[in-house]
């Protein structure tokens, strides 16, 4: 991590999880409630970042290009409704992307691309694809911090130490990963057995009708539901992501 400037990675080995929604509103809580300059890069082909922030899907398909070389990453990158959240946005051209960087050859070109957006902004928050491939590979290589949202499944048992030990095997020196319970209903028995065993601990975001919103207004919750149960887990999130960067930042100083 350079200075104060932090990548922070939202990462799923499946969709489906809420990956893209708490992207979003990290990025968000970044840029409107800690005051950071914050860029959101989406790196999912189904450019769902900028749709959630009311955002037009671009008119050509290029987003790819901010990885080759001679390229300007800052102009690549559009404004948002929120004060000092911009957004690097996907499309199509991102289904080509793996290949691409692995014909390239250079595994820290994405760690190297983030570095020169940091002249600019103090957050960078990623929304990876779904996917354990030559991207993830470089995102792992980029982060500081790697939050990893899972549903309260048996499943999820098994995805996470998978995820670490993919990365142990690529990165010993691997970015902290930050599990979040995600999509949880306190109703279901399922999921207090796995909210009290293997995911105890973990910061939990609920099922809530407010989540959903955020699709239908394609805005942050925050924006509407600030009295919010949820709102208030997700707020605390973001608290808890800021103190592990700076202790972070601390130890590297």
């Amino acid at each position: 991590m350079a200075g104060t400037m932090a990548v922070i990675a939202v990462y799923s080995v499946k969709g489906g999880v809420g990956k893209t929604t708490l992207a979003v509103d990290m990025a968000w809580r970044s840029a409107v409630r800690s005051g950071h300059s914050t860029l959101l890069w989406d790196l999912d082909p189904q450019g769902g970042a900028g749709w959630l922030l009311g955002l037009e899907e671009p008119p050509e398909s290029h987003a790819a290009a901010v990885f080759i070389k001679g390229s300007n990453p800052a102009d690549f990158i559009v404004p948002s409704p929120y004060p000092g959240l911009s957004l690097l946005p996907a499309d199509q051209s991102m289904r080509g992307l793996p290949a691409a960087l692995a014909r390239i050859g250079k595994r820290k070109r994405m760690a190297r691309t983030a570095a020169a957006l940091a002249a600019t902004h103090a957050r960078i928050v990623i929304d990876c694809p779904p996917v354990l491939n030559e991207i993830s590979e470089q995102i792992f290589a980029a982060a500081d911090l790697l939050i990893v949202p899972l549903p309260p499944s048996p499943l999820s048992a098994r995805a996470l130490p998978m995820i670490r030990e993919e990365i142990l095997e690529r990165h010993p020196r691997h970015p902290p990963i930050l599990p979040v319970l995600s999509m949880y209903d306190a109703r279901r028995k399922l999921h207090r057995e796995v909210h009290t065993g293997f995911a105890a601990g973990w910061p939990v975001i609920p099922m809530a009708s407010a989540i959903e919103q955020t699709a239908v207004r394609r805005a942050p919750l925050g924006t509407f539901a600030a009295a919010s149960d949820v709102n208030a887990r997700l707020q605390r999130l973001w608290d808890g992501i800021e103190a592990k960067l700076t202790m972070q930042a601390s130890l590297q100083a």
